[in-house]
């Protein structure tokens, strides 16, 4: 269902967020995220002074690199564009995600190393989509073909979906698991039939 007419208004403000993932040759996955924030009109920052409609307010970008057990191996942060000279200081604090499952306890790991001060607001926000983005990637649809490119684990191993209960539609006791995952449907029967 669209949204419904809104009142009468003025953009001001984009934010775009744009994630990706990759396999690499050396069996690693690289995930990269961007963060862009623009104006729609003409400004001025205390820094950088006047600022005209479309330029930069935010552009940050991560990549991170992974692997098949969704550890941090390595972490790049490019800073091209911010509105304090200062907020590149924080690039070598995301250094300390390094070893950081994105599994498990990944907000934590974020807030214990990149958090307030020691961190830059806008990074560290967009490490949570990337997360998703490494699910996808690393745990996503096989590619067609013989062999496939990244089978679930789950598939392999027998152990139950990461993902049952994460959300409405995959809801233990709901049509999506009884369906694909039978084996971990707490679906009642219905003794009727």
């Amino acid at each position: 269902m669209p949204f419904s007419d809104p009142a009468p208004r003025r953009h001001l403000h984009t934010r775009k967020v744009h994630c990706e993932g990759f396999l690499r040759e050396d069996g690693l996955w690289d995930i990269e995220g961007r963060i862009l924030d623009t104006k729609t009109y003409t400004y001025t920052e205390p820094y950088r002074g006047v600022r005209e409609p479309g330029s930069e307010v935010h552009h940050m970008a991560i990549r991170l690199t992974i692997d098949d057990d969704l550890v941090v191996r390595a972490i790049e942060v490019d800073m091209p564009s911010t509105p304090y000279p200062t907020c590149v200081g924080a690039r070598p604090n995301f250094d300390g995600l390094v070893g950081a499952c994105i599994a498990r306890g990944w907000r934590k790991s974020v807030n214990e190393a990149v958090g307030a001060t020691r961190g830059c607001t806008h990074v560290r926000e967009l490490l949570f989509p990337m997360a998703t983005v490494a699910f996808q990637t690393v745990l996503g649809w096989p590619e067609d073909g013989p062999e496939g490119v990244c089978k679930p684990k789950h598939e392999s191993t027998g152990e139950r979906p990461h993902f049952i209960d994460g959300c409405h539609a995959w809801a233990a006791d709901g049509e999506v698991v009884a369906t694909l995952h039978p084996q971990f449907s707490t679906r009642r029967k219905n003794p009727g039939a």
